[in-house]
């Protein structure tokens, strides 16, 4: 399952933990997914979308 954003691509992250003492250990950072049913071409279809498209109205729900 990928966790790709398939509206704006939004996807994983990676990076470090940085301790108080300068330790780096090796983080991810994963984008907030959710699925949504949308309509696309007149079919109802399931798809994985940022909170952040969803908010701003780039995709249309089917209730």
């Amino acid at each position: 399952m990928s966790r790709v954003c398939e509206i704006c691509g939004k996807g994983t992250l990676y990076g470090n933990n940085v301790s108080h003492s300068k330790n780096r250990t090796s983080r991810t950072w994963y984008p907030n997914l959710i699925k949504v049913r949308t309509i696309e071409n007149g079919t109802v279809r399931r798809i994985k979308v940022c909170a952040r498209c969803l908010k701003s109205g780039k995709v249309e729900k089917y209730i």
